[in-house]
């Protein structure tokens, strides 16, 4: 089973135009749609597409129609009651797959309801294989509450387990990895971008990650560190938008190149990916294998309307081709910057 935590899940409101956004006209709309959002939420949708057994743990009333709608898709919830609606995200999407995002804060959070959201996260994960910690946090939540949420997971599942995978950024991101380097901890999968991964470890600019899978895998060796000095993260998924995607993993690293699409939304399909590799993962593939699952699930995605999920018969992994990239470090090439430690310390 995997559990999914999205501390700031949303109602995702998705309109789709004829054309190109232009600011201060009237815009007719092709079509809209709602679905239930957050990331942790559209990883747990597409896992559940694909028959695995997932709960999304997440904050919020029963009746809200957020959960209500998530419910409705058979997926099931562990909501903690915070008196307050789930926040209202609108999206636009054109033509060629450009995305437009308007994304409302979120309701503010109390300290008990911090305390309630871990709890139920630990007692949801005490049987779980993975835990999903993804997505933003909303007001009122410190940074360094998702090192909480593994921690307490950990403590009542024992064993090392649940395995863990983030998909989060900024300052939650950078004090997560932080605790784990000082504890001496692993975290199992962080699946970041090539702007997320350029903020986390401030070893080269986003655009250039994105651009360059060798470099994508340098910087996240960085993370995963060697056999004889092992990072805090066991494996680093970096989605590369419409180049592909890589994958680092004890001392190895992969590329996966995406597959030619007609992109109508980009929403959810970094989520998507990620939950492509954990099916893989789940089906016990190797790390190619899971590579090449997790560029078939978010391709898939963006070649869907809105914020949808594919179901695994979507996806065509046996299409994605999957070589092996050099694990030599080109730190040299990255310039004069500080030490991880020193970044994820200060934070991003």
């Amino acid at each position: 089973m995997i559990i999914t935590l999205t501390a700031n899940p949303s109602l995702d409101h998705t309109v789709e135009l004829p054309g190109v956004v232009e600011r201060g006209e009237v815009l007719r709309a092709l079509s809209s749609r709602e679905q239930p959002g957050g990331k942790g939420v559209n990883v747990s949708r597409a896992l559940a597409a694909a028959g695995l057994r997932t709960i999304a743990v997440l904050p919020g009333e029963p009746g809200d129609p957020m959960i209500v709608a998530l419910r409705a898709q058979g997926i099931d919830v562990l909501s903690v009651s915070t008196g307050q609606p789930v926040r209202r995200n609108i999206t636009l999407t054109e033509p060629d797959g450009t995305t437009t995002k308007i994304n409302e804060p979120g309701p503010l959070l109390t300290d008990d309801d911090a305390s309630r959201l871990v709890e139920a996260t630990a007692r949801a994960a005490a049987s779980a294989d993975w835990i999903v910690i993804a997505g933003s946090l909303p007001p009122g939540l410190s940074p360094d509450f998702y090192a909480r949420v593994v921690r307490a997971a950990r403590a009542v599942a024992g064993g090392g387990r649940p395995l863990v995978a983030v998909d989060s950024s900024g300052e939650p991101l950078a004090a997560l990895i932080a605790a784990f380097a000082a504890s001496g901890e692993r975290l199992d999968l962080i699946k970041p971008n090539g702007a997320e991964l350029s903020e986390l470890t401030g070893a080269a600019a986003g655009d250039a990650i994105e651009a360059d899978p060798a470099l994508a895998a340098s910087v996240a060796e960085r993370l995963v560190g060697t056999h004889a000095s092992p990072g805090p993260v066991v494996g680093v998924l970096v989605t590369l938008g419409s180049r592909g995607a890589v994958l680092v993993e004890s001392g190895d690293a992969w590329f996966a190149r995406a597959p030619k699409i007609v992109a109508r939304s980009t929403v959810g399909a970094g989520d998507s990916s990620l939950a492509g590799y954990l099916i893989a993962r789940t089906a016990g593939l190797e790390p190619a294998a899971r590579l090449a699952q997790a560029v078939a699930h978010g391709a898939a995605a963006a070649a869907l309307p809105g914020s949808d999920v594919p179901a695994l018969a979507d996806t065509d992994a046996a299409a994605i081709d999957v070589v092996r990239l050099p694990s030599t470090s080109h730190l040299d090439r990255l310039g004069d910057r500080a030490p991880l430690g020193d970044r994820a310390t200060a934070g991003p």
